[in-house]
């Protein structure tokens, strides 16, 4: 954020509270940005007895991962999750737990992780280049944010998947 929306003053770097923010230097205005992470859903959508992971349209070839999405305001997270599931893959699903909380820093997130039973026929949604549908026993974590939750979801299920390792980690 670069100007301020309250009075369009440019803003600057300050500290607040013993953290560096950005902050409006009008004395009337006082504005702080507080660049609070964004609360994202994601699910382990278990499809046919197998985990599906899926592939952003911005993404590399290799790279899957799991069903996430922005919540919406007014929205509770579950409702968010069932709705990114069914926008995405085009199923209908069944909220089976709450895998967790997960921290995403690089990207200013904080990540609500489910495990979403689903049904129906896929139909990729326009976010999505391709899904496939993984055996429990052959899931590949990773070792950050929905990477953990995958990994967390599989130890219910008595498995301890090997992490992947990524280019440019």
């Amino acid at each position: 954020m670069q100007y301020c929306p309250q009075c369009r003053t440019e803003l600057v770097s300050g500290e607040h509270g013993g953290v560096p923010r950005r902050i409006c230097p009008d004395e009337a205005c006082n504005f702080i940005h507080w660049n609070n992470p964004a609360p994202v859903v994601a699910a382990v959508v278990e499809y046919n007895g197998e985990v599906i992971l899926a592939r952003n349209a911005a993404w590399p070839e290799w790279m899957f991962g799991l069903i996430t999405g922005f919540l919406e305001a007014g929205e509770t997270p579950e409702d968010g999750m069932l709705r990114e599931v069914k926008e995405e893959l085009g199923l209908d699903g069944r909220i089976g737990g709450l895998i967790g909380v997960y921290e995403f820093i690089q990207r200013n997130e904080v990540i609500i992780a489910y495990h979403v039973e689903a049904e129906g026929v896929v139909e990729l949604g326009d976010e999505l280049a391709a899904w496939k549908a993984v055996p429990l026993d052959r899931c590949k974590a990773w070792p950050f944010a929905t990477g953990l939750a995958l990994r967390d979801w599989l130890r219910t299920r008595g498995i301890e998947p090997p992490m992947l390792e990524l280019p440019g980690r």
